[in-house]
């Protein structure tokens, strides 16, 4: 039986253990089952099921507080994470500050597939210059890889798990081999007027990329190109691409997908992987140590059964942490013995150093243009439809900071909810009855908002460690964070700002609230987008970084990490796809070390 009892993982034998279930771990777990590796996966939060447990069809009023945001469901009620947020009951974290610009909020979901379960879907690829940053500018690091080294596992992600998007040919904003991608929705009224305006400020607009099906996936072409030479996994992923639906725009994403239209680990990943028959999970689950041999190599991982508060050890050739990047961190400090009085793999003394978020600001607008618009069908994609890629590198010496950001956007008639016609005094002074009802009427749809989202530098400053004293329910010590930004990203953030309002200005809108030139004001606090990696980043040389370029871990030979903690930039592009792309090279790499008996 594939969901198993601690028990029985702890009995069990096993090619490798995947600890997370979410982007990194499904899709190392998908790729060493469907090549033939048996495979545990522990995942830290409860089983979850979205064909049973997702609401496709409740609209807000059916909800609790009309499907408002609450201190346990700060995306609404309807959002897909359960046990999970910024804050985890019996599972607290410490700030050394709490105030906006020096604080880090750490998001985790515990449930089976993690944050992929209610996360964006914007799957962007890094570009060229993303992966050698220090090369360009001297700041921050190099990847010790390159594009070239990526394109090929983006492709593969891309297939498998059904992209929509356009290939544009703009700079750094790599296209995409014909076949990739789906096509991407028709835009909404509101996007094709941002992408007007915004080209008279010459800002480009672009078709989003999103793991969203806009049609049936390719069945018969696909897996030959996904598994070439495995016919046993062609016929496996074959079956599965034919069980997904295509989108028919009913539902946001956010709260999962019972037809698996959208990308979800719990959808895409793990079911093919459990096809095979060579794919254990067991869920509650919390891993607090990689365990190590006398030989120096790892032997599995001690874990806590939340069912029952037991300690289990559970074995295996390979250990893989995917826990997402922090948690994988506290995972190796944690596992401390003489050989390794620091914490694991820590020999260069960089493990939970240079964490990264995305710098994010945001601005709202309201245009006379879209306002009492016609009732028309604007069935949209939920999410990110059209958006703008950095544009600006030729002005890299002039901007004051350095990297980018690329901006999301959207607008249009949602589903309306509690917060719909809400705070409309800005615009109309107060209303109420009659007029209240004209008001919202005519303002329904007419609005606009813009996200930047941007590349964090690595520093010194941001960072976590184990706090001395702090320990969770399960008496494992917790992480304490520190965190600073840099003028490049408050910057930045003030630069998103001012164009934020000069794309609603060409729009004959109007900005709603101050538009921030103070950039430690205009950010948003770290950790709050969403989008951490960094904390055990990969490298040239052993003594800078945690990982070589494999995510082989320098200190213990039979030890990766596949989530976002190797990562030693962050760019402007969201991370999921690359944590990916990432993964499957990883699982190749294990794949060939496993069969040359290396492992």
């Amino acid at each position: 039986m594939p969901f198993i009892t601690a028990a029985a993982a702890a009995r069990g034998s096993y090619d490798a253990i995947v600890v997370g279930s979410g982007a990194g771990g499904g899709q190392t777990a998908y790729t060493l089952t469907m090549d033939g590796a048996r495979v545990l996966m522990l995942e830290a939060g409860r089983r979850y099921d979205p064909a049973t447990e997702t609401p496709m069809f409740q609209t807000p009023d059916l909800a609790p507080l009309r499907g408002a945001g609450t201190p346990d469901k700060p995306f609404g009620f309807y959002d897909a994470t359960v046990d999970g947020g910024w804050q985890v009951p019996g599972e607290p974290y410490v700030q050394t500050r709490t105030d906006d610009a020096g604080r880090f909020d750490w998001w985790r979901a515990r449930m089976l597939g993690g944050r992929t379960n209610h996360w964006g879907r914007i799957s962007l690829r890094n570009g060229p210059y993303d992966f050698k940053p220090h090369s360009r500018d001297g700041l921050g690091f190099d990847w010790p890889i390159g594009y070239e080294d990526m394109a090929p596992y983006y492709d593969k992600v891309e297939l498998l798990i059904g992209v929509y998007g356009a290939n544009d040919g703009l700079e750094n904003t790599p296209d995409s081999p014909a076949g990739c991608l789906l096509p991407p929705p028709k835009p909404r009224v509101s996007d094709l007027l941002v992408k007007a305006r915004a080209a008279m400020l010459g800002i480009p607009v672009i078709a989003g990329h999103r793991a969203v099906l806009t049609q049936p996936l390719d069945w018969k072409n696909s897996p030959a190109k996904l598994h070439p030479g495995n016919a046993a996994a062609q016929k496996i992923i074959g079956e599965d691409m034919r069980r997904r639906a295509a989108c028919f725009w009913a539902t946001p994403c956010g709260r999962g997908c019972s037809i698996r239209a959208n990308y979800q680990s719990t959808t895409v990943h793990l079911p093919p992987a459990l096809a095979t028959g060579r794919l254990d999970i067991l869920t509650d689950a919390m891993v607090h140590e990689v365990t190590l041999g006398k030989d120096g190599r790892a032997t599995g991982v001690g874990f806590v059964d939340r069912t029952t508060g037991q300690q289990r050890h559970a074995s295996a050739r390979v250990v893989v942490l995917a826990a997402s990047a922090c948690e994988s961190v506290r995972i190796l400090l944690n596992s401390k013995s003489p050989r390794f009085p620091h914490g694991l793999a820590n020999s260069s003394g960089k493990v939970g150093r240079y964490i990264m978020d995305t710098v994010g600001s945001d601005l709202e607008g309201q245009v006379p243009l879209l306002e009492n618009m016609p009732p028309h069908n604007e069935d949209a994609a939920g999410g990110l439809q059209m958006y703008v890629p950095w544009w600006l590198y030729a002005d890299a010496g002039k901007l004051g900071f350095a990297r980018g950001y690329h901006i999301e956007f959207g607008g249009g008639r949602l589903m309306p909810g509690l917060d719909t016609a809400a705070g409309l005094e800005w615009l109309t002074g107060g209303s109420y009855g009659a007029k209240f009802k004209q008001d919202a009427r005519r303002y329904y749809g007419s609005f606009v908002g813009f996200s930047g989202r941007g590349e964090m530098i690595p520093n010194e400053r941001s960072y976590c460690e184990i706090d001395p004293q702090v320990k969770d329910k399960w008496g494992i010590p917790v992480l304490r964070f520190h965190w600073q930004w840099s003028e490049h990203e408050t910057r930045q953030a003030a630069h998103m700002q001012k164009t934020f309002a000069a794309i609603i200005e060409a729009m004959g809108g109007r900005v709603r609230g101050p538009v921030e030139s103070d950039g430690a004001r205009a950010i948003a606090p770290g950790g709050s987008i969403i989008h951490e990696v960094g904390g055990a980043i990969m490298g040239a040389d052993p003594h800078t970084s945690v990982t070589d370029r494999w995510c082989q871990t320098w200190d213990v030979k039979n030890l990766f990490l596949t989530d976002g903690a190797p990562f030693p930039s962050n760019a402007d592009k969201n991370p999921t796809l690359t944590i990916m792309a990432n993964a499957w090279r990883v699982a190749d790499r294990i794949l060939e070390r496993m069969r040359q008996k290396e492992l």
